[in-house]
């Protein structure tokens, strides 16, 4: 039945034209992972790589991710990956031989942001990663800063706790090899921050003094 709902989503999805990034993309590319899942990865939207295969995170940002999920002790077959904006923006480089990474603006992310909606619903997710500013203001508003609230269980109203990290694609971007192995490991660091509130959901809850007291008088 999970299939069946993820496969009616993607028509859906395919047939979406709220806003003009449809005209120019290969193809809407929806989230991948088990239904339900324990945690969703959100990033931005598909990249070139992406938008040919129709899978999320399958170019060198997922590998990224595959590497840090690996590090933080998250087994990617466990968890759901899809981006806030399903179709990929892109600008032609000086040469016209490559298509260009183009960030979405505010009103693209709008129209794309109920179908991310439907997959929590269908995913039910107990930790809900939002990776770079354009998931995480997409879905928390303009106020959230990547750099200040990263790394910071919060609640939802869906009773997800979220956490905001860096894309893996910012990894990609740092020069220095130094600066970007620190880089790494801080996304490494947030992941397993998210491994651990799954761990800690895991632990049945410890039973309360006063009612420790109960059963041991129940027994005199």
């Amino acid at each position: 039945m999970a299939s069946n709902a993820l496969r009616s989503l993607s028509r859906a999805v395919d047939a979406c034209r709220q806003c003009e990034l449809w005209e120019r993309a290969t193809q809407a590319v929806i989230g991948e992972g088990p239904v339900p899942a324990r945690i969703i990865l959100v990033g931005e939207q598909p990249g070139d790589q992406e938008d040919r295969a129709g899978r999320p995170f399958v170019g060198p940002a997922g590998r990224v991710l595959d590497r840090a999920l690996q590090a933080a002790g998250i087994d990617r077959e466990t968890a759901f990956v899809t981006n806030i904006v399903r179709h990929f923006r892109w600008r032609p480089s000086p040469d016209g031989k490559r298509r260009l990474h183009d960030r979405p603006n505010a009103r693209q992310v709008r129209a794309c942001r109920p179908w991310l909606l439907e997959e929590l619903e269908l995913v039910q997710p107990e930790v809900t990663v939002l990776m770079g500013a354009t998931a995480a203001q997409g879905v928390l508003g303009s106020d959230v800063h990547v750099t200040r609230d990263r790394g910071r269980p919060m609640a939802s109203e869906t009773g997800s706790t979220i956490l905001i990290t860096v894309h893996p694609s910012a990894i990609l971007r740092v020069r220095d090899r130094t600066e970007r192995e620190a880089a790494f490991q801080a996304l490494v660091a947030d992941l397993t921050i998210a491994r651990r509130l799954l761990e800690t959901a895991d632990r049945p809850a410890r039973p309360s003094p006063r009612a420790t007291d109960d059963r041991v008088s129940s027994r005199r």
